[in-house]
């Protein structure tokens, strides 16, 4: 959620291609969507913390340096999954984020509502993105 900066209008993209970290743009169009979407992140998120839950797995080092930052609501995913799991290794549930199959089924009976005849998949909105930009 830390990632997501509503007020410059930017997401920070962690290790993305060639395990970089890069800043992209988050359209105008979807800032009221996102931030309902987040409320509602939020209230979940709150509901788990009240269930002994609510911790995010952290990157590298930082679970040790800030034992309690795990459960911050900046940590948390954007899009969580809706079930929890447990960590083989340390025994503690969590919510991981949406797997990416979840979203490509979405978006493929998206396409099929829509009557679309081509193939659509979460790729082509990066592509039709930039597109549009031009």
């Amino acid at each position: 959620v830390k990632d997501v900066d509503f007020g410059r209008g930017e997401i920070t993209v962690r290790q993305g291609k060639g395990q970089k970290d890069r800043i992209t743009m988050l359209p105008g169009t979807l800032l009221q969507a996102l931030q309902d979407h987040l409320r509602r992140v939020r209230q979940q998120h709150e509901a788990d913390l009240k269930n002994g839950l609510g911790q995010a797995p952290l990157p590298d080092a930082l679970g040790r340096k800030y034992p309690n930052a795990n459960r911050e609501w900046g940590w948390q995913w954007v899009f969580p999954a809706s079930s929890h799991y447990v960590d083989r290794i340390t025994g503690i549930r969590h919510r991981h984020h949406l797997h990416e199959s979840v979203i490509q089924k979405a978006v493929h009976q998206a396409a099929h509502r829509a009557g679309l005849a081509k193939r659509v998949t979460t790729h082509t909105f990066r592509h039709s993105f930039a597109t549009h930009l031009l």
